[in-house]
């Protein structure tokens, strides 16, 4: 498994715009080979910002690379720069591969 986690940086007052933008767009995920499942986590607010982190999980980094590549990727980001004002920040991409899986 390969995890990949972008973590970003809310600012206060703009929670609900955030959560809008990611529940009402289409990821084109489920149609991707390799994926999955997806994640949205809420986070601790402090000093004016509420941290978020989405979870991306893959078969392995070679599948999250062809997404990357893609058109459904190309289509999910569509529009990204938009909504910027409502970060303090760009996001932080953080990628892991599994050594241990305990289901």
């Amino acid at each position: 498994m390969y995890l990949t986690m972008n973590r970003f940086r809310v600012r206060e007052g703009q929670e609900d715009a955030f959560e809008t933008v990611w529940k009402s767009r289409d990821s084109h995920l489920k149609s991707v080979d390799g994926f999955v499942s997806f994640h949205l986590m809420k986070g601790p607010a402090r000093d004016g910002i509420r941290l978020y982190a989405s979870h991306t999980m893959w078969r392995d980094e070679a599948a999250f690379v062809a997404w990357t590549k893609s058109e459904a990727f190309r289509a999910a980001h569509a529009g990204a720069k938009s909504s910027s004002e409502m970060y303090d920040g760009p996001p932080e991409l953080e990628m892991f591969d599994s050594v241990q899986a305990l289901t």
